[in-house]
């Protein structure tokens, strides 16, 4: 006699986790009534200026110098405001520890496209700049709005 019974087999678990630490800025303007985006290719929704932290560069030091290859912006002062573990549904096993930074600057440039700087993947890439206001209902890829909520609360009065 046959059983019915199906044997399936439980995934091994990940031998080898990689943890990637990440900087993601928050630059709002007008006392943190709108958010500083962008639409970069390869991603579906809004994004942010972020990147991988380089070994050995402080997280601020990361911030500063991610905003400025990304957007030609400046910041030279930003307020942590979360911190998480976010897993990248593809490709290996990746777990990105990401650091949320908000800084308000004073920019007066409604939109411009901005030339990626650096030495990572998305060097060279054109990236189209805009404010949107918050709060915002605008899908946003890869998570990076799960922490707006908090701008709020940081914007200095």
């Amino acid at each position: 006699m046959r059983s019915s019974l199906v044997a399936t087999e439980t995934p091994a678990p990940p031998t080898h986790v990689t943890y990637v630490p990440k900087v993601c800025a928050y630059l709002t303007r007008r006392s943190g009534a709108q958010l500083l985006v962008f639409r970069g290719p390869g991603h579906d929704g809004l994004q942010v200026p972020k990147g991988t932290v380089e070994t050995n560069e402080s997280l601020d030091a990361a911030l500063c110098r991610e905003v400025a290859e990304e957007s030609g912006l400046r910041v030279d002062t930003a307020r942590r405001v979360a911190s998480d573990v976010w897993t990248r549904r593809v490709g290996p096993l990746t777990k990105y520890v990401r650091h949320f930074y908000h800084a308000d600057i004073d920019e007066s440039r409604d939109r411009w496209n901005h030339v990626v700087t650096g030495h990572g993947e998305e060097c060279g890439e054109t990236f189209e700049y805009f404010w949107v206001d918050l709060p915002t209902t605008e899908p946003f890829a890869l998570s990076l709005d799960d922490y707006l909520p908090t701008v709020s609360d940081a914007v200095d009065p």
